[in-house]
C-alpha cells in the first residue's frame, strides 16, 4: 500500500489553534510516513520602515514555537513513521513569504492550516490565508477548525 502524502506542510499562525494544527499534521505524517515541515511567517509589512532586526524576530518566533509545541515536536521527531520534522520561520509579507519561501521549496502533497474566523469586515479587507491556500496550492489543503 502506498502513502497518499509524502510531504506535509503545516502553516502555524501563532494562535492557540496552532496546537490543533500541529497535532493533526503530526498524525497525518505518521499515518502516511510523510516528511513534515512546520512554517510560520513573521509579518514584516507593518515594520518595514523601522530598524527591526528580522533575523532576531524569526529566531525568537522559532524558539517560541519550539517551546509551545515542544513535547509534540519531540514525539514527532522520535516517530519512526515520520522521516523528517523541521520548523522554518521567515519574515515578510505573509502570503508571499508563505508561498515562495516556506511552501514552494518543500513541494508538499498536503498543506495543513487553520481557520481563524475573521469577521466579515476584516475578511473583506485582509482576505484569508486559508482561502488563499485553498485557491492557489496545487496540492490538497486541509483547514483545521
Amino acid at each position: 500500500m502506498s502513502s497518499e502524502y509524502k510531504r506535509i506542510f503545516a502553516a502555524l499562525d501563532g494562535s492557540a489553534a496552532q496546537v490543533d494544527i500541529a497535532r493533526k499534521a503530526i498524525a497525518l505524517a505518521a499515518d502516511n510516513h510523510a516528511a513534515l515541515r512546520f512554517g510560520h511567517v513573521v509579518d514584516a509589512v507593518p515594520s518595514e520602515a523601522s530598524a527591526v532586526n528580522f533575523y532576531d524576530l524569526c529566531e525568537h518566533a522559532k524558539e517560541r514555537i519550539t517551546r509551545e509545541l515542544g513535547d509534540m515536536l519531540e514525539e514527532a521527531k522520535s516517530n519512526d513513521g515520520i522521516p523528517s520534522v523541521e520548523v522554518a520561520v521567515e519574515a515578510g509579507s505573509i502570503i508571499d513569504t508563505l508561498d515562495n519561501l516556506l511552501i514552494a521549496p518543500f513541494s508538499p502533497d498536503l498543506v495543513v492550516c487553520g481557520a481563524r474566523g475573521l469577521s466579515s469586515i476584516r475578511y473583506a479587507f485582509v482576505g484569508s490565508v486559508s482561502t488563499h491556500l485553498i485557491r492557489t496550492q496545487q496540492c490538497d489543503v486541509l483547514v483545521v477548525k
